[in-house]
């Protein structure tokens, strides 16, 4: 089952004899190639467990917008992941599903990132410098950035040199949200927001502030809150658009896509946080999963 680029709210349009295969040609003989089948699917949203580096089961230039906090490189205990990988793997694993993703939006297709400002585990990084350059470089145009002030400084356990100019670590409470585009910034077509004037007012200041999710609460190890999405949802996209996560995790975003009127397609390499997803969704449409028995 392919998502085609007239994907629209409701509904997901097949192909014709795309709803188990393909057909394709190698070295001039026919081969019958799988498709992929979601893992869920309930009206406008759906989940794929699968790597979105490998995925194939979403056209190219369909998407509209992008709203995604992939891993960050700093030891979170996912599982499946090794988010432990040293920071130059880590630069060429983010290069690589940066440029896939380049090649599923549309031309006038957004890209809504959170990520930290840098890290200290493994030695200093600027990460959101390092990204955004990395972004640029597969083809990401930067319109602008937005801090998101969590409000929570209770985590804070490095200070280096405590009381002491010998080597202190300077720490900001706060992530950053990437906000870029495909080729153009103006969207191609007209479509009527939903935004209101005191959300436009409000969020278009580059700094956020509320609060992150508790792990405990969610039952994954780094979810963002659904504030995060759907500010980025209503003032990035217009109603009926396509959003995909390309690290669903616990499906937040697909969440904020049902309660904003957008069509959803969240990819996650995990089973298990497939499932998860799959039931906080559930529990939002009231409607149980067909690979649920």
């Amino acid at each position: 089952m392919r998502l085609m680029k007239n994907g629209s709210l409701g509904r997901f349009e097949r192909g014709r004899d795309e709803e188990s295969r393909s057909v394709q040609a190698v070295h001039g003989k026919t081969v019958r190639r799988k498709i992929l089948e979601p893992f869920f699917e309930s009206g406008s949203v759906r989940i794929y467990n699968a790597d979105i580096l490998k995925i194939d089961a979403i056209e190219d230039d369909s998407i509209d917008l992008v709203v995604t906090s992939p891993p960050y490189g700093v030891d979170i205990k996912y599982q499946g992941y090794d988010d432990s990988i040293p920071y130059e793997q880590y630069i060429q694993f983010t290069r690589n599903w940066l440029s896939k993703i380049y090649e599923l939006a549309k031309p006038d297709g957004r890209l809504c990132l959170n990520v930290p400002l840098d890290k200290n585990k493994g030695g200093q990084q600027s990460v959101c410098a390092d990204v955004t350059v990395m972004a640029k470089e597969v083809g990401w145009r930067y319109h602008s950035t937005v801090i998101w002030n969590e409000q929570n400084i209770s985590r804070r356990t490095a200070w280096g040199s405590w009381m002491s100019a010998s080597a202190p670590y300077v720490i900001a409470p706060v992530e950053a949200i990437l906000v870029m585009y495909k080729n153009r910034w103006e969207k191609a077509r007209k479509g009527r927001s939903d935004i209101t004037r005191d959300e436009f007012i409000e969020w278009t200041n580059g700094v956020w502030n509320f609060s992150g999710e508790s792990k405990r609460k969610i039952g994954h190890p780094a979810p963002f809150p659904i504030e995060l999405p759907k500010r980025c949802i209503k003032l990035f996209s217009f109603p009926r658009e396509i959003v995909l996560d390309p690290f669903l995790g616990s499906g937040t975003t697909l969440i904020a896509c049902l309660q904003t009127g957008r069509a959803g397609i969240g990819v996650e390499i995990n089973e298990a946080y497939c499932r998860l997803a799959e039931k906080r969704l559930a529990e939002h449409t009231g409607e149980l999963s067909e690979t649920s028995v």
